[in-house]
C-alpha cells in the first residue's frame, strides 16, 4: 500500500468515536465493563498514533482521502510531522487521565460514569480529528465537538460547575462563530474549502476585503478558545469547579487543540507574511501574549484555592505560547510549538495532583495543605516536577521551551519580550512555590510545629490508590523526557514543520 495514502490516520480517531457510541449501550447491559472499553479504545488509539508519527518520521505526511474522494472535492485527513506530535501529546495525555478517571470519577461524580465515559471518549475523537483533518469546515466540526462534550463534562459536576460551564457555553459559542464566519468568507473568496487547495488560491487575494475580515474573525475565534486574555473570563472557572480528570484533561489539550488550529492556519493556510507584513496579526499576538503572562501570574498569585490558581497560570502559560508565536521567526515558532507540548503534560500533572488531594483529603484551599508531604509523598513529588518545569529550570522540558522562546525575542531585537519571559518565570516561582512551602514545611504562624499538619485523611482513603499515582508518576516522566530529549522531539517533529518563509526576522517588535 502507498504509505501516502493509509487508512492509518483514521484509526487513531475511529477506536474512541466508535467505542463511545456503544458504551451506552454497555453500560446498561453490564456496567463493570465501561471502564475497561473506554481503556482499550483509548489504547488503541494511542497505539495507532504511534504508528502515524513512525510513518510520518520515515516517509513524510500521510494522507486519507474520506470515502475514496481526493480533496480538493472530498474530505482529507493529512498528518504532517506536526499533526503528529499534536496526535502523540494527545492520546497518551487521554490515556493517562483515562486511567486516573477510574477513583477519581467514582469518588467525586459516583453513579456518572457511562456518561461521563461516553462524553469523555467523544471529546478524544474531536481532538484527533481537529489535528488531523486537511479542511476548514471539518476543522469546524471537530471544533464543536471538542466545545460540546467540554462543555458537557464541566457541568457534569455540581453546583458551581453548571454555572462555570454556562459561561462557558456562552463564549465557547461566540468563538465558534467567529471562525465559522471565517471560514464562510474564505469559502466566498476562494471556493474551497481544503487547506491545501487555500494555501495555493489565497496568496492573489491578500488585499481581498473578504480574506482580511475572514482571517481577522478567525484569529478572534481562535483566541477565545484559547482563553487568550483577555478573552479568558471562561477558563477558571471551568477549571477549577470541573471534576478533577476533566479539569487535567481539558487544561491539557482543548486550549492546545485550538492553538494547533491558529498556528496551522496563520502559517500554512496563509503564507506567514501575511500575518507579518500585509495584516499585522503577529505584533498584536505578540504583545497581547506578553500582557497575557504577566497578568495571568499576577491573577494566580493571588488565588488561595489550588485549582483556581492553576487555572489563572493556564492563562499566563497560553499568552507564553502566544508570544513565541507572535514573534513570528524560527525560534520563536520551535519554542511556542514545544512550550505548546510541554505545558500540557506539566499543567496536566497539577491538575492531577490537586485531583489527587481532593480525592483523599478533600482540601482545596492552599494554607490547608501544610505537610502534606508526609501523607502524600509521591503527590508532592510529581507537583514539585512540574513546578520546576512550570519555572523553567533544567532539566525540565520547561526550561528548553523558554529558552527557545527567548532566543526568538532576541533575534527580533525585543528585549521587552525576553524581560517579560524572565518575569513570568519569576512570578510563577512565586504562586508555586508559596504552594511547596505548605507541602513541604508545616509550620504555623508562629514559626512553631503547626498541629493541622495532621490533615485530616479519611481512614478508607488512607493512600492514594496507583491508579492515581501511575498516571501522575508517568507525566512527571514525560516532562523530564521532554527537557532531556528536546533536540530529538525538535529535529523530528518541529523542524520539518517549520512554515516555508518564516525566517529569523521576527515579527513582533
Amino acid at each position: 500500500m502507498n504509505v501516502h495514502q493509509s487508512p492509518v490516520p483514521i484509526l487513531v480517531v475511529l477506536a474512541p468515536l466508535i467505542t463511545s457510541f456503544l458504551l451506552p449501550v454497555v453500560g446498561w447491559r453490564f456496567r463493570p465493563a465501561v471502564f475497561p472499553l473506554t481503556l482499550t479504545a483509548l489504547a488503541l488509539s494511542c497505539a495507532a498514533a504511534f504508528e502515524v508519527a513512525r510513518r510520518v518520521a520515515r516517509d513524510g505526511p500521510l494522507h486519507y482521502y474520506l470515502g475514496g474522494w481526493a480533496p480538493p472535492w472530498g474530505i482529507e485527513f493529512r498528518i504532517d510531522a506536526l499533526g503528529a506530535l499534536m496526535l502523540l501529546m494527545i492520546t497518551i495525555i487521554t490515556l493517562l487521565v483515562g486511567i486516573y478517571s477510574k477513583r477519581s470519577v467514582l469518588h467525586e461524580i459516583p453513579s456518572k460514569e457511562v456518561p461521563f465515559y461516553c462524553v469523555f471518549l467523544l471529546l478524544v475523537a474531536g481532538l484527533i480529528g481537529l489535528v488531523s483533518t486537511a479542511d476548514m469546515f471539518n476543522a469546524y466540526v471537530f471544533l464543536e465537538i471538542t466545545s460540546l462534550t467540554s462543555y458537557a463534562l464541566v457541568s457534569i459536576g455540581s453546583g458551581a460547575a453548571v454555572v462555570s460551564a454556562f459561561r462557558y457555553v456562552i463564549l465557547g459559542t461566540v468563538g465558534a462563530a467567529f471562525y465559522l464566519l471565517a471560514v464562510g468568507y474564505l469559502y466566498g473568496a476562494t471556493g474551497t474549502l481544503n487547506m491545501a487547495d487555500l494555501a495555493r488560491l489565497l496568496p492573489p487575494l491578500y488585499e481581498s476585503p473578504a480574506v482580511l475580515v475572514g482571517f481577522a474573525f478567525l484569529v478572534i475565534g481562535m483566541s477565545i478558545k484559547m482563553a487568550l486574555f483577555p478573552m479568558h473570563t471562561w477558563l477558571p472557572g471551568a477549571y477549577s469547579h470541573a471534576p478533577s480528570a476533566v479539569s487535567a484533561l481539558i487544561a491539557a489539550t482543548t486550549t492546545k487543540a485550538a492553538a494547533y488550529l491558529l498556528i496551522r492556519v496563520m502559517f500554512f493556510v496563509f503564507e506567514p507574511r501575511f500575518s507579518i507584513e500585509v495584516i499585522p496579526v503577529t505584533t498584536v499576538l505578540g504583545w497581547t501574549g506578553a500582557l497575557a503572562m504577566v497578568l495571568g501570574s499576577v491573577m494566580a498569585l493571588a488565588q488561595s484555592d489550588l485549582k483556581r490558581m492553576l487555572a489563572y497560570s493556564s492563562v499566563a502559560q497560553m499568552g507564553c505560547i502566544v508570544l513565541g508565536i507572535g514573534l513570528a521567526n524560527a525560534a520563536g515558532y520551535t519554542g511556542a510549538l514545544l512550550h505548546l507540548v510541554n505545558h500540557a503534560f506539566m499543567k496536566g500533572g497539577l491538575f492531577l495532583v490537586a485531583g489527587a488531594i481532593v480525592y483523599r483529603t478533600g482540601l482545596r484551599r492552599i494554607h490547608e495543605l501544610r505537610g502534606l508531604s508526609r501523607h502524600m509523598p509521591v503527590a508532592t513529588s510529581v507537583f514539585t516536577v512540574c513546578t520546576f518545569a512550570m519555572i523553567g529550570i533544567p532539566p525540565t522540558g520547561g526550561f528548553f521551551s523558554k529558552l527557545y522562546l527567548m532566543l526568538g525575542a532576541i533575534e527580533a531585537g525585543n528585549w521587552v519580550f525576553v524581560a517579560v519571559i524572565v518575569l513570568s518565570s519569576l512570578l510563577a516561582l512565586a504562586y508555586l512555590a508559596n504552594v511547596l512551602r505548605y507541602l513541604y514545611f508545616p509550620r504555623d504562624e508562629d514559626g512553631g510545629e503547626d498541629e493541622a499538619a495532621a490533615i485530616p485523611i479519611p481512614p478508607r482513603r488512607h493512600t492514594a490508590p496507583w491508579t492515581l499515582l501511575g498516571p501522575m508518576i508517568a507525566v512527571a516522566a514525560a516532562i523530564l523526557l521532554l527537557g532531556l530529549f528536546n533536540g530529538e522531539v525538535v529535529d523530528r517533529f518541529i523542524v520539518p514543520a517549520l512554515p516555508a518563509g518564516l525566517d529569523a526576522g521576527g515579527g513582533a517588535r
